[in-house]
């Protein structure tokens, strides 16, 4: 197959690529962009490990093609924080409050957490749960994750 000239905003930066028409989102930002925060769990949207923002919505970067997202504007965990390094006010509470502990899931829960504050910023713990249960930890039991997106959501 021919490769596909695409034009994606990643994390505020332009990324022309020539990718073939079958490469996922999640490969074109791990390979291609060396973003490698986006993670790959499942490989069939369950999981949630490869949440990103698509025009400031959650998405699962395995279920899309690169060629699917051409001319929109994604945001990966990486570009969550500020561009001075400075985390942002979700990552600081996930720190604070034990929201990860291997670490694996934890961008998807950020990104996800991230787009689930822009829509309810002050959500209760019934709303957190609800939001995040798309995205699977198989390591923290959850009540971290909670406190960390409650907390920020005070700090928004």
């Amino acid at each position: 197959m021919t490769d596909v000239d695409i034009t994606i905003e990643v994390n505020g930066t332009e990324r022309r690529s020539a990718v073939p028409p079958r490469l996922t989102l999640a490969d074109f930002l791990r390979v291609n962009c060396g973003l490698t925060g986006t993670h790959v769990g499942c490989e069939h949207g369950v999981c949630g490990a490869c949440t990103v923002l698509m025009e400031g919505e959650a998405v699962r970067a395995c279920l899309l093609f690169a060629v699917q997202a051409d001319g929109s504007c994604i945001t990966t965990v990486e570009g969550i924080a500020s561009p001075d390094g400075t985390l942002a006010p979700i990552q600081e509470a996930f720190r604070q409050h034990h929201g990860l502990q291997c670490g694996f899931c934890t961008p998807g829960f950020i990104v996800t957490a991230t787009a689930l504050l822009r829509e309810n910023p002050d959500p209760t713990d019934e709303e957190i749960r609800d939001g995040i249960s798309g995205s699977i930890c198989r390591c923290t039991g959850y009540h971290g994750i909670v406190a960390a997106i409650r907390a920020a959501s005070t700090t928004t």
